[in-house]
């Protein structure tokens, strides 16, 4: 009996700390997710600050101290700012610049991913190499030259130095679909090209429907970044009626014609300009995700 009582008092502190497993388990997944809803919150603050300041009146957004909340919301902001000036225009302008741009990028980026993974040709390694060099290039060191090319060619003030240079592809959804393809196995397209199957057939049955996440991932990161360009349009642009909307924007900050400030239809012009990027991320997050996953960016 003696010995019976000993080795539960031995076993009961190691009992007693088993125990205590789940529970710490427990509270360690309860902070990180307190943790993640309050850096959450202290980074929706800007954006729920423009949202509140899209529905208030002029005098509440310059008001100082500042308020959170709107007197009485203002919602007739969002269609003031649709009938100012051009705004409609701008927003046409930028959903087609958008569209034809990523399309073009989302195409040529793969094609030449797709040849990157799949094809042996001389100079191979020496091309891609090349080609992911270009990313250590920023954009700002190619805007004098490339001002000067599309003034020679006489493309200024026209939509093709903003579409056309994307169907050339792009280094870093070369290499993303570049990761993705090698991922695929090989002897799919041994087993095609024994069934008489060309390489563009290859391409279009059998690649592209299994590449479905990397697509749209691509397309998702490059149609955001379409949708805010500024410098490259700014640069090009000099006609209001071509303006896409970032540029739009300025006329509520630099140029408004009564000389009255529009704090307050800036702010909801900024929600009607994010609005089309919530919605395509939450629409695409799941192949988002499932898309960076797969391609090997996350090594």
């Amino acid at each position: 009996m003696a010995q019976r009582a000993a080795r539960v008092d031995r076993a009961s502190p190691k009992m007693s700390s088993d125990s205590l497993l789940p529970a710490m388990a427990v509270l360690r997944r309860v902070g990180l997710h307190v943790l993640a809803l309050a850096i959450g919150a202290i980074l929706m603050l800007p954006f729920f600050w423009a949202l509140s300041s899209s529905l208030k009146q002029v005098q509440e957004v310059r008001q100082i101290p500042p308020i959170w909340f709107p007197s009485v919301p203002q919602w007739h902001n969002y269609v003031d700012v649709w009938n100012v000036r051009l705004f409609p225009t701008w927003y046409w302008n930028s959903i087609f610049l958008t569209v034809v741009a990523t399309t073009g990028t989302v195409i040529s980026s793969s094609l030449a991913g797709y040849a990157f993974a799949r094809f042996r040709f001389p100079f191979k390694n020496v091309l891609f190499t090349i080609t992911m060099a270009t990313l250590f290039l920023p954009d700002f060191v190619l805007l004098i030259p490339n001002f000067m090319l599309f003034w020679k060619i006489g493309w200024l003030n026209t939509y093709l130095p903003l579409t056309i240079p994307f169907w050339c592809g792009r280094a870093f959804f070369i290499f993303l679909f570049r990761q993705f393809f090698m991922t695929l196995p090989p002897e799919l397209d041994e087993a095609a090209r024994m069934d008489g199957a060309s390489y563009p057939r290859i391409f279009w049955s059998i690649m592209l429907p299994l590449s479905s996440a990397a697509y749209i991932s691509a397309a998702i990161v490059e149609g955001i970044t379409q949708w805010n360009q500024f410098l490259r349009p700014l640069i090009i642009l000099n006609q209001p009626q071509y303006y896409p909307l970032q540029l739009g924007l300025r006329y509520f900050v630099v140029s408004p014609n009564d000389g009255q400030p529009k704090d307050h239809l800036l702010m909801a012009a900024a929600i009607l300009i994010t609005l089309p990027v919530l919605l395509l991320f939450f629409v695409g997050q799941r192949y988002f995700v499932r898309g960076v996953v797969t391609s090997g960016i996350k090594g």
